[in-house]
């Protein structure tokens, strides 16, 4: 093809003459024709209306968040490397955030969509993020991020399919199915977020869904000796679950975005925040079998049902849905210790996920960062390392871009554990391209959730009591899972090791809501002196300012 064109240029432009070309204008030429072949990363448009409505999910009467209509709202698929612009609509009567739950946002936390990079889209007005899936595959979600908006909707899910190009390491099943769990309120999101408000923990939830149904009101069809990918997302609020399919084996292909070993599960555990997908084989005897969600570490246990259903089905569902785990926390341990690397494939890229030799790169910096539940000026808070986050009057990010004193503190979060508790607008410097060992900690008796933007990180291990520099004997630094979100259980430590490949401004999160909303977060500044493009992008066109940004010149 290279060649026609070349032939086509030279008779047109020399008159079908033998004529002596310039080497250079070849090359030239020939990198013009590489780019018109090649072009671009494609591009999917969304155009998204963001409106109340009413839902009964658990029977009752809510007020809802809908995009476009739905609950959940409409799913994003799309394809390594192409570039999604999502117009966002909000006509609710406040304002309001979406955030990309795993999307890493390479070099451009701009489209972030937390309080800390973005300024909300005021009501009756529209936003238009640009989000690149660059380097990305798997399963991920998206969620309002603002004002407790997430327990009234809002969610959905994001699939991020390998280019054609990339094997991947399982036949392309018969079905894909995306499953939205996690626990649901009765009351609205306003009344939820008024306890919190006036210093209250969250009551216990009512109830869980599945892709925005109570019991028995959603039905996966399947037909006999077909495998299908079942993508489990848990975007509650406050409770670990559990998923399993009666009679069935899960087989477990991927944890956000990272090829594992498929190893087979009778049943798997979802933490807050937490993505999964699983092969399922219909091979029993054509009838009706439940899928349950089932709330883990809580007294009661909850639990939800839907119906995968044979296509020659002979029976309906049996009496009872089966039983699974519920408060053990060993069980849930070694679960999470057996998840792994599948080394041999290839992510994203062609190169094999094993090629990445992240145990032989020295850690630049330790970080232990321990949560709590400090009561302050008589009010319930959450804190990280005695700090608890208090949301400022301008975006971290326009802040640090337009150089806007007094807004927030480098270094007011410590590296360390500390006593004590207060209120801050905490932000912790990094520095870009550094490998952190992050120690999560966990004195308190409930299980733990922590999210990172922008960034993934690797499980090197996890183990009851106080972590100590002796526990890095026990660390995996050969083939442990990478992912975006990882759970600490009670009384216990999570190490990751994260390399810090993306400059921006990054929110540091628990997964639980409620604690987050009280302050259990704080943002990370991954900063490189080079103020290059090549390291970050340029600030939007379409900024919003708010707060002490408004009138700003970019």
């Amino acid at each position: 093809m290279h060649r026609s064109i070349l032939s086509l240029f030279l008779k047109d432009t020399m008159g079908g003459q033998k004529t002596k070309v310039s080497p250079f204008l070849v090359l030239v030429l020939l990198f013009l024709v590489f780019d018109v072949i090649n072009g671009e990363d494609a591009y999917r448009f969304f155009t998204w209306n963001v409106t109340y409505g009413d839902i009964y999910p658990l029977g009752v009467k809510q007020q809802g968040i809908l995009i476009n209509g739905q609950f959940p709202g409409p799913q994003i698929e799309t394809v390594t490397n192409e570039n999604l612009v999502v117009n966002v609509f909000n006509s609710l009567d406040e304002p309001f955030l979406l955030s990309w739950n795993g999307i890493m946002q390479r070099r451009n936390s701009w489209q972030d969509g937390v309080f800390g990079t973005n300024c909300p889209i005021p009501p009756g007005q529209n936003f238009t993020y640009n989000l690149q899936v660059k380097d990305q595959i798997g399963s991920f979600f998206y969620f309002p991020s603002l004002a407790f908006h997430k327990a009234a909707g809002g969610f959905g899910g994001i699939k991020i399919a390998s280019r054609s190009v990339i094997p991947v390491p399982f036949s392309p099943p018969a079905g894909d199915y995306t499953v939205l769990a996690g626990d649901w309120f009765k009351q609205n999101h306003t009344d939820l977020k008024a306890i919190l408000d006036n210093g209250q923990d969250l009551p216990f939830p009512d109830g869980i869904l599945i892709n925005g149904r109570g019991s028995n009101g959603y039905t996966f069809n399947v037909n006999q000796g077909k495998t299908y990918r079942f993508r489990i997302s848990n975007v509650g609020l406050t409770t670990s679950i559990n998923f399993r399919i009666q009679g069935h084996k899960l087989v477990l292909v991927e944890v956000e975005g990272t090829h594992s070993l498929q190893n087979t599960y009778d049943s798997i555990d979802v933490h807050l925040g937490q993505s999964y997908s699983v092969l399922v084989t219909a091979d029993q005897p054509p009838k009706d079998y439940y899928i349950v969600v089932s709330s883990r570490f809580t007294t009661p246990v909850l639990t939800t049902t839907s119906a995968l259903r044979y296509s020659n089905s002979a029976g309906g569902l049996d009496a009872a849905p089966p039983g699974g785990p519920t408060t053990e926390i060993d069980w849930s341990i070694n679960q999470a210790r057996s998840l792994r690397r599948n080394l041999t494939a290839s992510g994203p890229r062609p190169n094999p996920q094993g090629s990445y030799h992240y145990g032989m790169i020295n850690t630049t910096r330790t970080i232990r960062l321990a949560n709590s539940a400090p009561v302050i000026g008589g009010k319930q808070r959450f804190a990280v390392n005695g700090v608890s986050f208090i949301q400022p009057d301008t975006p971290l990010k326009l802040a640090d871009y337009f150089n806007i004193s007094g807004v927030f503190s480098l270094g007011s979060i410590q590296d360390n554990p500390s006593g004590g508790a207060n209120l801050q607008t905490a932000v912790m410097p990094a520095d870009f391209r550094g490998f952190v060992e992050v120690v999560f900690e966990n004195s308190e008796d409930v299980v733990q959730s922590w999210h990172v933007d922008g960034h993934h990180f690797f499980v090197v291990g996890m183990d009851g009591g106080q972590w100590s520099a002796a526990s890095r004997l026990g660390y995996n630094l050969r083939d442990t899972i990478s992912r975006v979100t990882v759970q600490v259980y009670p009384k216990s430590w999570t190490a990751v090791y994260m390399p810090l490949d993306n400059v921006g401004m990054w929110n540091v999160r628990s997964e639980n809501w409620a604690r987050q909303y009280l302050g259990q977060q704080f943002y990370l500044r991954v900063y490189s002196p080079a103020n290059s493009w090549r390291d970050e992008a340029p600030i939007p066109n379409n900024v919003i300012l708010c707060g002490r940004a408004v009138g700003r010149q970019h």
